[in-house]
């Protein structure tokens, strides 16, 4: 039986979470494509406490095209 410890505990679910949100970013992104980014990246910065420059990073980033269609 293999022993889990706490800081590979918490890497799982950050990396989890990290996935979820780009996820939600680039599919909030593709359902709004007809508002100015400006617009959206504000909108999401208040929406997920992050920083304008965080979502635009996270936008960037690869798209998972497949998770929105």
């Amino acid at each position: 039986m293999k022993l889990i410890f706490k800081e590979e505990v918490v890497m799982k679910r950050s990396s989890a979470l990290l996935e979820k949100r780009r996820k939600f970013v680039q599919k909030y992104v593709f359902d709004n494509q007809e508002k100015q980014m400006k617009l959206i990246v504000a909108e999401l910065s208040e929406q997920l406490f992050l920083t304008e420059r965080t979502i635009y990073n996270i936008i960037n980033q690869a798209p998972v095209f497949g998770d929105m269609l």
